[in-house]
């Protein structure tokens, strides 16, 4: 495969850090704070200062918001905006593919079958996978209670607001709510928050830590 002769960077953009991995240093994670006020560009020169040891010969990008054809089609709600029409490839220089962010992290946790994937970070990720065919979804931002999202309860605004105790007990409702409408046969909880629960729903694994970054790769190794 492709994916095994290549050296591969990832960057798993978030609202609150922007990870990165590389294929030929499987282990190890860098990161950089990110915030409402990060820029593409401003990604693109924290990359650069963060990997200036790393020879890439691809590059694999996990995008906070829905994607078609490679390429965003909407601003990230936790972003600055400029990342429509940003031309990643030019920046970078290498190969690319750019992917939403909950779609990449599923891959990286995919086993077999129809699986969920619901990323419980700065906002709520969610990926669908059937028989290996990814199906990013943008179930965040609908509507759920007293005029509120799904994100509004079980994001980190959520998590803040409203206490630890009422959080868990909002991500029990919600992943309830989406396996009863999607019927997947795995559900798995990522993001930095997913730790934060002290029991997992019923019928729920934790993600690996490392999902997005193995995702990353895999993307190439299907070529």
């Amino acid at each position: 495969m492709r994916g095994k002769a290549m050296n591969i960077l990832v960057i798993d953009i978030g609202g609150t850090h922007i990870k990165l991995g590389f294929s030929s240093q499987l282990g190890e994670k860098r990161k950089f704070d990110s915030s409402p006020e990060m820029t593409p560009q401003k990604m693109l020169e924290n990359v650069q200062s963060l990997t200036g040891d790393w020879a890439y010969e691809a590059v694999s990008i996990g995008y906070p918001g829905a994607v078609l054809g490679g390429k965003p089609v909407h601003e990230p709600h936790n972003l600055a905006e400029g990342w429509v029409g940003f031309d990643f490839a030019g920046a970078f220089g290498h190969p690319l593919k750019l992917v939403n962010d909950a779609a990449m992290q599923a891959l990286g946790n995919y086993r077999s079958g129809k699986m969920l994937f619901l990323g419980l970070g700065t906002g709520l990720g969610s990926a669908l996978i059937v028989d290996g065919i990814i199906e990013p979804l943008e179930l965040a931002h609908l509507p759920y209670k007293k005029g509120k999202t799904f994100e509004d309860y079980v994001g980190v605004r959520g998590l803040e607001d409203r206490g630890k105790k009422k959080w868990r007990k909002s991500v029990h409702d919600v992943v309830e709510r989406l396996r009863a409408a999607l019927e997947p046969e795995d559900v798995v909880l990522g993001g930095g928050n997913a730790k934060l629960l002290d029991e997992l729903p019923e019928g729920t694994r934790l993600g690996d830590d490392m999902a997005a970054f193995t995702g990353g790769f895999r993307l190439w190794e299907a070529e």
